[in-house]
């Protein structure tokens, strides 16, 4: 692949991160999570379908490694008994670029049939989806064009539900204080162990 042809496809990566439209919601979801799972003991659950669920399941495993307990849900397997998992407190984190998967759309009536009072934050790039429109919170991608050649594959897309999640994680450690002594508790192998006991013996 030609230099030029990589560069235009950073730029097309980096300018729909910048265009990420950016409102009070991001502070609303945050308030959120930190309310009902660090305050009130319940959990962050994700969902999402192809690769969007692959994106939720990386966004739980960030979240749990930075002091705020989460899962992943598959939502094929919530109609199979996996909903379960769900439990007072708990809130929602679902993906889905369109706003329209079967299944996601699907799994809040199951969720809200369960727990009634159960709170969803939906990022996705359908905001007048009816995804987006069940959501307590919705957090808009801004729909960006896929940098695929074929305007298919999930990629740009993609990315910015990667830095969402990143807000989203950031912006809940910053509320709850989470430290490097805390994070050395939650990582005690490989690299980055040693790297963050390292740092908390030096803040103490």
């Amino acid at each position: 692949m030609e230099e030029s042809k990589i560069r235009e496809i950073l730029k097309h990566e980096a300018d729909s991160i910048l265009n990420l439209p950016v409102t009070d919601d991001y502070t609303k979801a945050i308030d959120l999570i930190v309310e009902q799972v660090n305050k009130k003991g319940g959990k962050l659950v994700t969902s999402g379908m192809g690769k969007a669920g692959q994106i939720a399941m990386n966004i739980a495993t960030t979240f749990s490694s930075t002091g705020t307990p989460a899962v992943f849900l598959h939502p094929a397997e919530a109609q199979h008994g996996d909903l379960g998992i769900l439990q007072p407190n708990d809130v929602m984190l679902l993906i889905s670029n369109s706003g329209k998967t079967n299944e996601i759309v699907d799994l809040v009536a199951l969720a809200r049939g369960l727990r009634p009072n159960i709170k969803f934050i939906v990022i996705t790039g359908g905001k007048d989806s009816q995804l987006a429109k069940s959501a307590d919170i919705c957090l808009y991608t801004g729909n960006p064009k896929e940098v695929c050649p074929l305007g298919l594959t999930p990629t740009t897309s993609t990315t910015m539900m990667t830095v969402i999640g990143d807000i989203l994680v950031v912006g809940t450690m910053t509320a709850i204080g989470y430290t490097s002594e805390q994070y050395a508790k939650r990582h005690h192998g490989g690299y980055l162990g040693k790297k963050s006991r390292a740092q908390a013996d030096e803040e103490k």
